[in-house]
């Protein structure tokens, strides 16, 4: 990060606790404007516990944040204008129409009643809600309800947004239509921090990723880069010949690393490998006189980082959820 790059978000050992429980034992984070920047972690890793404090609705018990150059404690108000928080569940009325939450929003921050109306309008069509618009919330499926949450959050489109794990519980196409939405936000210019314990949604929207766990953060980087620190990725073969694997898998020993033989008898993989191995590996085979159908390099994936980063997946539960925390308040 260079020293021009605007940031969003600065915090400095932010700490919480609850009763005995420290949700937060100091976490820094700086979070470039105009990106989206995840926040990974597991269940009761402090991410929503972190997101409250920069959204100004719990206080930290030590350190310090400043949102879009705002102190979080003294320049609250000033904050809350700037910002919008999407958390895990639903903030909508259940017993309105989608067309009546936005409608009712606008009029909320200030719009009049035609610009109310053409703002909901615009946001229905824009999410995808249109035809549902006049049946209650309590009816929509749960990809429609998210995309109205998020719909409902950018009434007032927001300078920075939080969301705060947005896809839990969603079927496959319902959360790439989310993802869909938070790309569309960041290249009109607004910043998001992204809360999450899913790998592959940190791996597809963020530009950055601070991992989280036990309220503190443990690592930091672009996901390529975070990838790269617990090591290099596996080289794929598949020979035309399966009766010259075992010749193969030697050669690859030699020139990458431990060999496996795949289930499929011509394939077989090499772990320890990197671009520059795995281009001297597959001409080694080609100038010993092994014809490929295939080849291709794997890199670590996201959960390879968390289990290397943690010793535990990102899904399973180390300490009591950051909503039980809330409620020991």
């Amino acid at each position: 990060m260079t020293a021009q790059t605007t940031l969003a978000i600065e915090a400095s050992g932010l700490e919480k606790s609850f009763g005995e429980t420290r949700a937060v034992a100091g976490v820094d984070l700086a979070v470039p404007a105009g990106s989206v920047y995840g926040v990974l972690g597991p269940n009761g890793a402090g991410k929503t516990t972190t997101i409250r404090m920069l959204a100004t609705l719990i206080p930290p018990d030590a350190g310090s944040a400043r949102v879009l150059g705002h102190d979080v404690v003294s320049e609250a108000a000033t904050v809350r204008e700037l910002v919008s928080l999407t958390g895990q569940l639903a903030s909508v009325d259940e017993e309105l129409t989608g067309r009546e939450n936005l409608r009712l929003l606008g009029r909320l921050l200030g719009f009049s009643r035609a610009a109310a109306k053409d703002r909901a309008d615009e946001l229905l069509e824009a999410f995808d809600i249109a035809e549902a618009a006049g049946r209650l919330v309590k009816h929509f499926s749960g990809g429609m309800r998210r995309r109205l949450d998020i719909a409902a959050s950018i009434v007032v489109t927001p300078q920075l947004m939080f969301l705060d794990e947005p896809t839990t519980g969603l079927d496959p196409r319902s959360r790439n239509q989310v993802w869909e939405i938070a790309r569309a936000l960041v290249a009109e210019g607004t910043t998001i921090l992204l809360c999450t314990q899913y790998l592959e949604e940190a791996d597809q929207l963020a530009d950055g990723i601070a991992v989280i766990d036990r309220g503190r953060v443990i690592a930091e980087g672009t996901p390529a880069d975070l990838k790269a620190s617990v090591g290099t990725g596996s080289l794929s073969v598949r020979l035309l010949d399966p009766a010259r694997r075992a010749e193969a898998a030697e050669l690859l020993e030699r020139t990458v690393g431990p060999v496996v033989l795949e289930p499929e008898p011509t394939a077989l993989s090499a772990t320890g490998a990197d671009a520059g191995r795995a281009a001297v590996a597959v001409a080694e085979l080609s100038r010993a006189g092994f014809p490929l159908a295939h080849f291709s390099l794997q890199q670590p994936s996201l959960d390879e980082v968390f289990l290397a980063l943690t010793g535990h997946a990102a899904e399973e539960t180390s300490q009591p959820s950051d909503d039980l925390q809330e409620h020991l308040s």
